[in-house]
């Protein structure tokens, strides 16, 4: 089966993780494309990876969402090294209890649908460590 990143800067390979775009003045990173900085107005990017190990900085537990969405689930930022990425708390039950400020937490895939074509999308969460 043939599997395609939701977002662009998902990489899926032996060891699956994230790639931001990394101001070569100031090092600020960002994901997806940028035109300048917001932090220096530099106007070059470099790639660089972030780390698939974490601590979850803040969260919420989603409690109403669109139609189709399964409630409820954890949203949240997790501190990857210096680097802020939002992401989805998976594979814990969604409640205080299970999900707390400060727990180390690692990057995972999530199947998300496969199309007509047998092409299966995967989007990415956090999972406790």
């Amino acid at each position: 089966m043939s599997r395609m990143p939701l977002v662009d800067y998902l990489v899926l390979d032996d060891e699956p993780h994230l790639v931001a775009a990394e101001c070569t003045a100031c090092g600020a990173r960002y994901f997806d494309r940028r035109s300048a900085c917001a932090h220096c107005g530099g106007v070059e990017f470099g790639s660089a990876d972030v780390p698939t190990e974490g601590v979850l900085t803040t969260f919420t537990i989603v409690q109403f969402a669109a139609a189709g969405v399964e409630v409820p689930f954890v949203a949240g930022v997790v501190d990857c090294g210096g680097t802020s990425v939002r992401g989805n708390v998976v594979n814990t039950p969604p409640d205080p209890e299970h999900v707390t400020l400060g727990m180390r937490v690692r990057l995972t895939t999530v199947p998300v649908g496969t199309d007509s074509a047998g092409i299966e999308a995967v989007g990415y969460g956090f999972e406790p460590v």
